[in-house]
């Protein structure tokens, strides 16, 4: 009855389905792990942005790699902007998806050491050789407050760091880099300003990170196991479905051999006939019988 599973067609169609159910499987803890991790991170930044600002030394120091746990983390440094050393970042969109710069100073503390200070967006100049009209910076000693940043890399941000740029543009945002031009200490990482509120709205600042959404990871994950839970529900439909019309069709080939008139012999057989020649046998019965009865008969003479 279900020996058709045993061909080759149904052989490959049952293997697919028994690859496909683990790999939805996967698919779908994939999803979730990823809204678990949207989760954390949302918690995260709410987190650190609802935290009282620390110094920003008491974060991080020079060659310091920020950890996972501190981006977001407020912090405040007091110093002097050297605009001098001062540099656009390029390729970087404001909160309308409008492609410009940000401005990164080089922000000098009383000990001499130097934390990078991205100040905000500002709209790319017409020519991209040419550097931008960048608005100044506070003047003198100034306090700022601002969401600590890891070092940006071309592995973490998907940028590549081209080369030959024009004088004081650069492609990422990186204390080693920034260090290095520069001659002097940098503390690790950079912190996204948001406080003094800039003169004129210039540069934009840079708005806070989302971390109400959850994006649509839960949802994707229920649909993978939906269809992991629908392939062996397919493949049965398919085989009963199969076997249904292999029935009716063997049952439509019987009727058919069942209507056709017989070839063989009549269950009705005609009635015996007498052989060719029957009446001469009959006649010599008959003879035979006449002469036996004329043998007995007395002479009439007699």
């Amino acid at each position: 009855m279900y020996r058709f599973l045993l061909s080759r067609q149904w052989v490959i169609l049952t293997l697919l389905a028994l690859v496909l159910i683990p790999v939805m499987v996967e698919l779908g803890f994939w999803q979730f792990h990823r809204h678990e991790r949207r989760v954390a991170q949302n918690e995260l930044i709410a987190a650190n942005l609802a935290a009282k600002p620390v110094p920003v030394a008491e974060l991080t120091s020079p060659g310091h790699t920020v950890p996972r746990s501190d981006y977001w983390r407020r912090a405040t440094a007091t110093g002097t902007f050297d605009t001098a050393d001062e540099v656009v970042v390029r390729r970087r969109t404001n909160a309308d998806d409008r492609v410009g710069m940000h401005v990164l100073t080089p922000l000098v503390l009383d000990d001499g050491r130097v934390v990078l200070v991205n100040r905000g967006w500002i709209p790319a100049a017409p020519d991209q050789k040419a550097y931008p009209d960048v608005p100044a910076a506070p003047k003198g000693r100034v306090t700022v407050t601002g969401r600590l940043m890891a070092d940006q890399t071309t592995g973490s941000s998907g940028i590549k760091d081209l080369q030959g740029l024009p004088p004081r543009q650069v492609m990422l945002i990186n204390s080693e880099q920034q260090a290095e031009r520069t001659g002097r200490e940098v503390l690790g990482g950079y912190l996204e300003m948001t406080e003094p509120a800039p003169a004129g709205d210039t540069p934009e600042p840079i708005p806070d990170p989302d971390h109400d959404s959850i994006g649509a990871h839960m949802a994707y994950a229920v649909q993978w196991w939906l269809f992991a839970a629908g392939v062996p529900v397919g493949w049965v439909v398919l085989v009963r479905r199969e076997r249904h019309d292999r029935a009716a069709q063997a049952a439509s080939g019987s009727t058919s051999a069942d209507g056709s008139p017989h070839d063989g012999p009549s269950d009705t057989a005609p009635p015996d006939t007498a052989p060719p020649g029957g009446g001469a046998s009959g006649g010599e019965a008959g003879g035979g019988a006449t002469g036996g009865a004329q043998s007995t008969r007395e002479p009439a003479d007699a």
